[in-house]
């Protein structure tokens, strides 16, 4: 049970008192309890902030070695900076755009990620979308509950058989994608991933052909985004690519919000230079007052693709497994910044034996 204790913060919560211990991990905001118990049974104190607003991460970082992330909060420069007792930050989702991850290896902070836990649950979610958009579900719903069960002759939804996928970033979420719509649906595949290996490629070279960008925006009749946002994703999707998309192409974004330009896919919304979006995610979180709330041709999620129970579980138990392998001397899985462990810091640390995976 965690009991109130004197720790910085009037509403912070320790296990027990932390004097002179080195395995204190902050919580920003709350985590599963089968996290929970990993970190306990570890020997690991908890340090549970009272709210993942800046003001309360701050006054307690100080005391942290460990930082299990999710995504309420930004670990920029200033707030690592006062983090002097950090060895690491754990992020229970897959990116780790809310951590600066530059400031934290000049730190020496290992940062890692859940990246490949959530795979097949975003994937499955990115398929709903289409086919929410494909079938029109949500129009023929309405139709059926304002009692005109006609709209049936509208024929409204379409096959995908035969469709061609346009798949932007060829990670593990976007060929799950890919392989999913392909064998499931007969879907045709294009992709583009520019940083994507050759030997890669060749391995996909029998059902998926990898084109430009324009190109890709071009020919497909469904475009799904599955990248990291960076400073060169930023408003990857624009004006400029949205205006060469087909006109009855739909573009779902299950990745980062930032990727799309907002603006320019209301644009092209609202006069129907394409025929239909589907949004998880969005520049601004959550999107109150954003204009794509007033569309009728936009599905939209609030950045749930990844929100299963048992992934968000399978995610933060990673997560908190990390944690525990820095403070018991092994290598985490999934390092940001591999660089870091070259530091002398970090030179006694060693893989983990296979036979103590979780």
């Amino acid at each position: 049970m965690s009991a109130e204790a004197k720790v910085g913060h009037p509403g912070a919560t320790l296990e027990r008192p932390a004097a002179g211990c080195d395995r204190v991990v902050l919580l920003p905001e709350p985590i599963e309890e089968e996290a929970l118990r990993l970190l306990e049974e570890r020997g690991t104190v908890l340090l549970k902030a009272p709210s993942a607003e800046r003001e309360d991460v701050q006054l307690l970082i100080a005391q942290a070695n460990a930082v299990v992330l999710r995504t309420g909060i930004k670990l920029d420069a200033a707030l690592l900076a006062c983090a002097t007792r950090l060895l690491t930050v754990s992020r229970t989702g897959a990116g780790y755009d809310n951590v600066d991850v530059a400031a934290a290896t000049r730190d020496g902070i290992i940062v890692t990620s859940s990246v490949g836990a959530n795979t097949v649950t975003v994937a499955e979610h990115a398929v709903a979308l289409v086919l929410s958009l494909e079938k029109h579900l949500f129009e023929l719903d309405r139709g059926v509950r304002r009692n005109d069960f006609r709209i049936r002759y509208a024929y409204l939804p379409r096959d995908l058989r035969g469709q061609v996928l346009g798949v932007v970033g060829f990670g593990h979420i976007g060929a799950q994608v890919a392989e999913m719509c392909h064998r499931a649906f007969g879907m045709r595949i294009v992709a583009h991933d520019a940083y994507l290996p050759e030997e890669i490629r060749a391995k996909y070279a029998s059902w998926v052909t990898f084109v430009e960008l324009e190109e890709l925006c071009r020919c497909a009749d469904v475009i799904t985004l599955h990248l990291p946002l960076t400073s060169s994703t930023r408003h990857l999707i624009g004006r400029r690519l949205l205006s060469v998309m087909k006109s009855d192409a739909i573009l779902l974004n299950t990745s980062r919000g930032g990727i799309i330009e907002e603006a320019a896919l209301v644009d092209a919304l609202r006069a129907r230079a394409i025929r239909g979006a589907a949004v998880d995610v969005f520049e601004h979180e959550p999107p109150s007052g954003s204009p794509l709330l007033e569309l009728d041709n936009v599905v939209l999620t609030p950045h749930a693709a990844a929100l299963t129970k048992a992934c968000v579980v399978r995610m933060a138990v990673l997560a908190a497994q990390r944690v525990v392998d820095v403070f018991d001397g092994y290598v985490p899985d999934n390092v940001a910044n591999p660089e870091v462990l070259r530091m002398e810091r970090w030179k006694h640390l060693v893989k983990r034996p296979s036979s103590d995976s979780p």
